[in-house]
């Protein structure tokens, strides 16, 4: 059955037909139309957030902590410009956003209107995919296509841009099932040859590692189950990403950490070791693989990814499957099995015990202080004061996001949310309120420090408004602190521009704004003052004084490789950690 409806209703309906509950976003001019259509229905709740960049953080982490994708709304110029940071974010990692933007009308393009910009021109490297809708007809059938293919195959935004005469004018809608998605059906199955041959070079394997990243978490949660069950049936160490955390739990036997560029010591080692890398739903990014000519020096790697263009695209895959990470777990289960679940069992015994061995150096050692708070100290007791409870967490970017990396533990899936391929500060905040709307009796706390987060800081305004009990728990060191690392380590102390000189009061900032605020600088009070953060039924400023001069470590340098670490305080064997780090 057709129907015959405005443009603006056909975005509404779109929506209700993609099961849509929740619109971030914020009106204008060009997208009037569609506000008003969605004042005049029930089914979709939209969220007015303070700025367009925070509407599209708000809808990843809403997508990151749901699997479901995020979905925003906003108008034409500024303030499609204002989302293309987000789109960018989204794309690097991997994240399903669906964007519809406002336009000016169709006659009026390319004659500068006011709040006029190339939307699509812009956003074509920022998005998988968008689109310039210029008939009414095809507007319904276009927005379910961008569904389609922002959540098949590699997840990622797209964004469809609707001038606001085809916003006024009347069309036939077309129902989600006769959308035309046939032109991109991303393989899914992985070649059943490569699988078994990565199934024999697993069953003889002497010194093998699981690495994963956000694809594993992307492809649902019987990825999740299914890497778990691969893991106790072959006793392989497991490693993760920075986008990869609870996909495998933080307490498995198995684990070793996150890898990478602040990665821990036995996780980079074993790496570097390995001979055999099964690479599941990971990219190779720069900031896990160090020095690309010294990465894994010797070992087979497979790459599993839906994406064909990340396979062979850094590091060149011995066992290049493309397929999704579910169905590719499933088949190498069923294959491992079928063969008679094989390990080389002495030389993975001596496998573990040299990774025992760096184990021991227990990496993330730290020399605590009583009189000032540490920021390891601080998300130490954070991790134990919420332990077990309904926990999600975001971040922001920085030292700040690499401790919590390293000292919080995530047992499942999609309740970590953070920036990883763009590192964009002003993520967290934003990002907060998109978990919290999805997860309305659960706890969401953001690590921020306190340069990223005064970055997006007007999004508080949205959390008192929809009464969102958000906390953000700054660690304040009052400096860009990985700059200010960096600048210490590798530009020879010469601190360019790493501090501010006009920090707000964020007790009080935390008052203007209607909510909480909470200050602690003294290590005695950090618990009960954490307690109070956890106890106050609604959004939180959390204050957190802490050393000012404290580095992220273990740290690969830039250009490094896996076994070139800078470890601070932690001990090796025979190498004691020297003042500023040490090489080993």
């Amino acid at each position: 059955m057709t129907r015959q409806m405005t443009g603006a209703k056909m975005v509404v309906e779109a929506l209700k037909d993609q099961g849509v509950e929740v619109v971030f976003g914020y009106p204008g001019g060009a997208v009037l139309p569609i506000y008003d259509e969605i004042f005049q229905q029930n089914n979709i709740r939209h969220i007015l957030v303070r700025h367009e960049q925070g509407a599209v953080h708000a809808a990843e982490g809403y997508a990151r902590s749901t699997g479901k994708p995020g979905v925003v709304l906003v108008t034409s110029g500024p303030g499609a410009t204002n989302a293309v940071t987000g789109l960018v974010d989204a794309l690097m990692d991997s994240i399903p956003i669906v964007v519809l933007t406002g336009q000016v009308p169709t006659f009026m393009i390319g004659s500068d209107a006011f709040q006029e910009a190339d939307t699509v021109g812009i956003t074509r490297p920022c998005t998988k995919m968008n689109w310039l809708v210029k008939d009414t007809d095809q507007l319904s059938d276009t927005i379910h296509q961008a569904f389609h293919i922002a959540t098949q195959g590699r997840p990622g935004p797209v964004l469809v841009d609707i001038p606001k005469d085809v916003q006024f004018a009347t069309g036939t809608y077309v129902e989600k099932p006769q959308a035309k998605v046939a032109h991109y059906q991303p393989r899914t199955k992985g070649d059943p040859a490569m699988i078994e041959a990565l199934v024999e070079a697993m069953e003889q394997a002497e010194r093998p590692v699981f690495y994963t990243g956000g694809g594993v978490i992307n492809s649902g949660p019987r990825a999740s189950a299914l890497l778990r069950e691969l893991v106790a049936e072959t006793d392989f160490p497991i490693t993760s990403t920075l986008m990869g955390l609870g996909s495998y739990p933080a307490s498995g036997k198995n684990w070793l950490g996150m890898l990478g560029m602040h990665g821990l010591y036995e996780a980079n080692l074993a790496m570097h070791g390995c001979d055999l890398m099964i690479n599941i739903g990971a990219r190779f990014d720069d900031r896990i693989t160090g020095r690309i000519a010294d990465f894994s020096p010797g070992s087979k790697k497979a790459h599993v990814d839906i994406d064909p263009s990340s396979i062979n695209k850094v590091i060149h895959a011995d066992f290049p499957i493309i397929g999704d990470v579910t169905e590719v777990l499933a088949e190498m289960l069923r294959v491992w099995k079928a063969r008679g679940s094989r390990t080389n069992k002495g030389a993975l015994s001596k496998w573990w015990s040299q990774i025992n061995e760096w184990r021991a150096v227990k990496c993330l050692t730290y020399k605590n202080s009583e009189a000032t708070i540490k920021p390891q100290y601080a998300l130490e007791r954070l991790e134990a004061l919420t332990k077990g409870r309904d926990r999600y967490i975001t971040t922001e970017v920085g030292q700040h996001q690499m401790w919590a990396a390293q000292f919080l533990g995530f047992e499942d899936p999609n309740r970590w949310m953070t920036s990883g391929g763009l590192g964009t500060m002003g993520y967290g905040t934003p990002a907060s309120i998109g978990v919290q709307i999805a997860h309305p009796g659960a706890l969401v706390i953001n690590v921020a420090g306190e340069a990223s987060w005064l970055m997006n800081m007007q999004e508080m305004g949205t959390a008192v408004q929809y009464r969102l009990p958000v906390k953000q728990f700054i660690l304040n060191n009052e400096r860009l602190g990985m700059v200010r690392q960096w600048q210490e380590l590798l530009h020879g102390e010469r601190y360019s521009h790493s501090w501010s000189e006009a920090l707000p009061d964020f007790v009080k900032l935390a008052e203007a704004f209607g909510c909480k605020g909470i200050l602690c600088k003294d290590p005695k009070d950090l618990d009960d003052a954490i307690m109070e953060m956890l106890e106050y039924d609604g959004p939180v400023i959390f204050d957190c004084l802490v050393e000012k001069h404290e580095n992220c470590f273990p740290m690969i340098p830039s250009g490094k490789a896996h076994n070139e670490m800078l470890l601070g305080e932690a001990e090796t064997k025979g190498v004691i950690g020297a003042e500023g780090g040490v090489l080993v």
